[in-house]
């Protein structure tokens, strides 16, 4: 609050305060003035009533009257004079069925009602009614039809004309008042070019009404109180609230034989944008700042700022800046497009004080007489004046202090005024207040001035954003502020505000505790919010982002945990991260590609953040995370399994443990919970690591970035998505193997990596046995050029019809040469790559039909598959539908990946040789999918425990059953019944004894035992060491695996 009366000091001391008594918009349910900018918060559509009065002109030998057309009829009482335009010609016309004279401007005629004489069973009579046309050129005859011209003059010469005031409330101003007076405000565009003033209610009414003389400052009396009632000096309407007594008005005037014409319409009027009242113009006294003495400085302090989205500095939805009668009363389209160059260019002073109790005080203390004022700058120049202690600046705490007056005793006391700052003024002081400045942090503060951004809603525009850079602007001669992140507005589903009353949006805390605090704020800064425009909330919008985001997210740390997990299940040492210097030497094409693609992500956030454009930083986010799921992940499966090897393995999980550890420091300020929760689990295996997510320092770009395989994979997953979309064309799914695709693009490097190092997981993800490259464009295409006619229309204007023809013209050799140079001459015209699209159209090669081959494109890329059955494919198809049918039944049987079972495969047909074919010939690509062998029914020993089974029929032709069981032990009694010495009870005792034993503790003693343990439980029988692999097998597998040699 001190910080606040020094700045308010440093604008006095410079002669930018003054106090004036100006009309302002004034709410009458807060009651107190708003600032302009105030007024733009809060515009409805709502109906208002309009009229014609007459004002008789005295001593005028026609009785003529002038006709001045309103739509606050609740100001009408407070009628002093009434405003022409100097310029306009006037008319004198006689309505010629009423024999009534009125003077109007003359290109104002046609506001006038037409009138016509009542129709009778004998004819036209003498009384008539107003009636309405359909045209305006019908209205213009009719008009010549109801009145005849008198006489025409300019309005200069009606100037100073009296006129019989409407009610008598104010006749002791009539020596002054009730007279013409002229100025170029008013305009020809609505009502009758003639204005009635009253002076207390209207901007331009009061400055025309000073000027002429038909008052001074010092005699203006407000007949409204600060409730919006009128006083009791309006005594027909004495305590009426203004608007409630526009109808008993409009009756007043009428019964007065005054009223012309009345009526109503919709307009945007200003409400109150805290009581929701309508606003009214109020003359009211006031302190103020002189905003359109540093315009200039504004505009130039405007021009340093960088705003983020760039565009809403130069184009905000915010007020034309017209008269406010015309604002209050006339119907004007008032919401306009306007830049915020021009906001500032036509600011106005700023009223910063109000009528409140709460609020820091006016630090402005005056003596009875004003002829004495002091302005304080601080708590010490208060005490000193005063000489009584200061601890809260609050008006409670300090109204009683008086300061004497230094003219002598007799003079009296100074006291502060009353009023208290403009909320919006305390705002706007926020650079300095925060801090104390200057009492507290002076170098903290001229080190960081301007403030390097600032953030608000669009709607600050005008608000925040413009009394931080008038303050500072009158304070520094600088901007508050160097870079400015403004955000769009927060509508509800139905696309209106939300409101409490209406309750038309869900609690924020229903959906923080049904969704979580992150996925919230996600949501937001991933939608148009970010980019300055709207978003209309939905709380499934918020579902998406769990569902889309965090979903995966978990999914890929998930399998992370598991895997490192069954490291130490299957005995093996526990899980550490490799260090990242290492991983970055990896072989594997996806360890190079998800480590140069997290190093690029790094390098983006950078860039974009310094730039502070939070919009484009968050989409890449999202989209590294699906390619670390969907591709890394994916891909990855074998290797993070462990079937590739335990090296291999380690490598790829460490791998994806660095990849997430980074992405969740490089998320932790998008998604501060989420990230720390994944972090604090990670850091368990990571002795350096900091306590908190929030205690890591950014990550830095490290090591080199291979943008070669980057592009490599994303053009591999688009080759992916196009055969997809063929085999969905074409009713053929994944599972069905195909025995070939062609790869077309002219890029060899990526034709190398696709046939090289990427070609196992195209293989893989498409199920396909061979890959062809080919860099021959029109081997399997023919090439056409058209131009992009929504980029280049504007652009080339008329030459769009010679340069479209030109393109279309483009020959195949032509088009691939403008491909390879990036752009092309036409007409005069450069045209690059984004101006002509290349249509490749297959050609399907000769003897075949589109139903046995082909093909799908995007952009340069083509990709071709041959789709003919091939019989010698029907083992290898029957094997992943069997495998696919083995994994559905390990999830609903609620198996966690990292159980272990064994998988038991009966056959259902009559001929059971040709599922033996399959699973014999299928053997390897089936063990190493579901990672242990499929065994057959007829080998699941008597104990073993069956989890889930479920029986199939008609797959790829084959019926089946398949069953899921716990590992069971399989006993050599031979072996055993040999350790024993031959005792047959051994053999059973032996048995029951390890299958009492829990499985996984007994294969943790065999591995710590090096294979083998001492059992010395079995009662008459010494102990004996049993080994592993010669006298039991811990499961089915092991053994068949051992009979095999493997």
């Amino acid at each position: 609050m001190e910080s606040v009366w020094w700045v308010f000091s440093k604008l006095f001391e410079k002669g930018l305060v003054y106090k004036g008594f100006k009309v302002m918009p004034y709410s009458t349910g807060c009651k107190t003035v708003l600032s302009n900018f105030e007024v733009q918060q809060n515009y409805k559509d709502v109906p208002d009533p309009e009229i014609m009065v007459t004002f008789p002109i005295v001593d005028d030998p026609l009785n003529a009257a002038f006709v001045a057309w309103t739509t606050t009829p609740w100001t009408l009482p407070s009628n002093l004079a009434l405003c022409v335009n100097g310029n306009f010609d006037y008319i004198k016309v006689r309505n010629k069925y009423t024999g009534k004279v009125y003077v109007v401007a003359e290109c104002r005629l046609s506001a006038l009602p037409v009138e016509k004489p009542k129709s009778t069973a004998n004819g036209p009579a003498g009384d008539s009614k107003t009636s309405s046309s359909k045209t305006k050129s019908g209205k213009a005859e009719k008009l010549l039809d109801s009145y005849d011209l008198l006489e025409k003059v300019k309005g200069n010469e009606l100037v100073n004309k009296k006129y019989e005031p409407l009610f008598n409330y104010f006749m002791e101003f009539s020596e002054t008042a009730f007279r013409v007076v002229a100025d170029d405000y008013v305009t020809d565009d609505s009502g009758t070019g003639i204005v009635h003033c009253a002076p207390a209610f209207g901007e331009e009414d009061y400055r025309v009404c000073i000027a002429n003389q038909i008052l001074s400052k010092e005699n203006l009396i407000v007949s409204v109180d600060d409730d919006g009632c009128f006083i009791e000096k309006i005594t027909d309407f004495s305590g009426r609230y203004v608007k409630d007594a526009d109808k008993d008005i409009i009756e007043a005037v009428k019964a007065k034989g005054r009223l012309v014409k009345s009526g109503s319409f919709m307009h945007s009027y200003p409400f109150c944008w805290r009581s929701d009242t309508p606003l009214i113009y109020r003359a009211v006294p006031s302190w103020f700042i002189r905003v359109e003495e540093i315009k200039e400085q504004l505009l130039e302090n405007n021009k340093q700022t960088y705003w983020v989205p760039d565009y809403v500095k130069l184009i905000n939805d915010v007020l034309a800046t017209v008269p406010q009668m015309l604002c209050m009363g006339e119907p004007c389209d008032a919401v306009k497009e306007k830049r915020f160059h021009n906001w500032l260019e036509n600011a106005r002073d700023w009223a910063v004080s109000r009528s409140r109790f709460w609020g820091t005080p006016l630090p402005v203390w005056m003596s009875d007489d004003g002829e004495e004022l002091i302005v304080m700058d601080s708590i010490a120049k208060l005490e000193k004046l005063s000489g009584v202690k200061v601890s809260d600046l609050h008006r409670h705490n300090i109204d009683h202090i008086t300061i004497p007056s230094s003219r002598g005793p007799e003079f009296g006391v100074l006291r502060r005024v009353e009023d208290v700052f403009d909320c919006w003024f305390e705002s706007g002081s926020m650079p300095y207040a925060y801090i104390h400045y200057p009492f507290e942090n002076v170098e903290l503060f001229e080190k960081n001035f301007p403030g390097h951004f600032v953030a608000e809603g669009l709607d600050q525009t005008r608000g925040w954003f413009y009394t931080l850079m008038v303050l500072s602007t009158a304070l520094f001669g600088k901007p508050a502020f160097r870079n400015l992140i403004c955000n769009g507005l927060v509508l509800a589903e139905d696309g209106k505000k939300m409101s409490k009353s209406l309750k038309n949006y869900p609690s924020p805390m229903e959906v923080i505790n049904d969704y979580g605090a992150d996925a919230l704020r996600l949501y937001l800064i991933n939608s148009p919010v970010v980019r300055a425009e709207t978003l209309r909330f939905k709380k499934e919008g918020v579902f998406s982002v769990v569902k889309d985001v965090f979903l995966p997210w978990y999914n890929a740390y998930r399998f992370l945990v598991q895997n490192a997990k069954r490291l130490e299940v299957e005995g093996l040492a526990p899980f550490t991260p490799v260090d990242a210097t290492t991983l970055q030497n990896s072989s594997n094409v996806l360890d190079q590609w998800i480590n140069s693609a997290t190093q690029s992500l790094v390098h983006f956030v950078h860039q974009e953040m310094n730039a502070y454009r939070l919009y484009t930083v968050v989409p890449y986010l999202l989209k590294f995370l699906d390619n670390l799921t969907n591709i890394y992940v994916r891909l990855n499966r074998k290797r993070l399994k462990g079937r590739t090897g335990e090296e291999d393995c380690r490598t790829a999980l460490s791998t994806l443990y660095n990849v997430l550890l980074i992405s969740c420091k490089v998320m932790a300020p998008f998604t501060p919970f989420f990230s720390e929760g994944l972090y604090q689990n990670m850091r368990r295996v990571c002795t350096e690591s900091e306590e908190s997510i929030h205690y890591c320092s950014f990550p830095q770009v490290e090591g080199e970035r291979n943008e070669r395989i980057e592009q490599s994979v994303a053009r591999m997953m688009t080759i992916i998505d196009l055969a997809r979309n063929i085999r969905e064309r074409h009713n053929k799914p994944l599972k069905s193997p195909l025995r070939e695709m062609i790869v077309v693009h002219p890029d060899v490097d990526f034709l190398d990596d696709i046939a090289g190092k990427l070609k196992e997981y195209v293989l893989e993800e498409l199920n396909v046995r061979s890959l062809i490259p080919c860099n021959d464009a029109l081997k399997y295409a023919s090439l056409r050029a058209e131009p992009e006619f929504s980029v280049l229309g504007k652009r080339l204007g008329k030459s769009m019809g010679v340069v479209a023809k030109e393109v279309k013209a483009m020959s195949q050799i032509d088009i691939l040469e403008f491909e390879k140079a990036g752009e092309v001459t036409i007409a005069s015209h450069c045209l690059k790559l984004s101006d002509i699209k290349v249509v490749r159209e297959f050609k399907c090669p000769d003897g075949l039909t589109d139903k046995e081959v082909d093909a799908a494109g995007d952009g340069d890329v083509l990709v071709i598959l041959d789709l003919r059955l091939d019989e010698s494919l029907y083992e290898a198809g029957v094997a992943r539908e069997v495998v696919n049918r083995i994994q559905k039944l390990r999830k609903k049987t609620g198996l966690e990946p990292t159980d272990a079972v064994e998988v038991y495969f009966e056959s259902l047909d009559e001929d059971k040789s040709i599922s033996q074919q399959v699973m014999n010939s299928q053997e390897l690509y089936i063990r190493d999918a579901i990672g242990s062998p499929l065994l057959s029914s007829t080998l699941m020993p008597p104990h073993a425990v069956i989890l889930g089974e479920e029986s199939f029929h008609d797959i790829s032709k084959l019926s089946f059953t398949i069953y899921l069981a716990r590992p069971a032990l399989v006993f050599k009694s031979d072996a055993i019944l040999l350790l024993y010495g031959g005792n047959a009870k051994s053999v059973h005792g032996l048995e029951t004894y390890l299958l009492s034993r829990d499985h996984s503790n007994l294969k943790s003693e065999f591995q710590l035992g090096d294979g083998k343990i001492t059992v010395d439980a079995i009662e008459g029988f010494p102990a004996r060491n049993v080994v592993l692999g010669e006298h039991v097998f811990l499961t089915v597998g092991d053994s068949v695996l051992r009979t095999k040699g493997l």
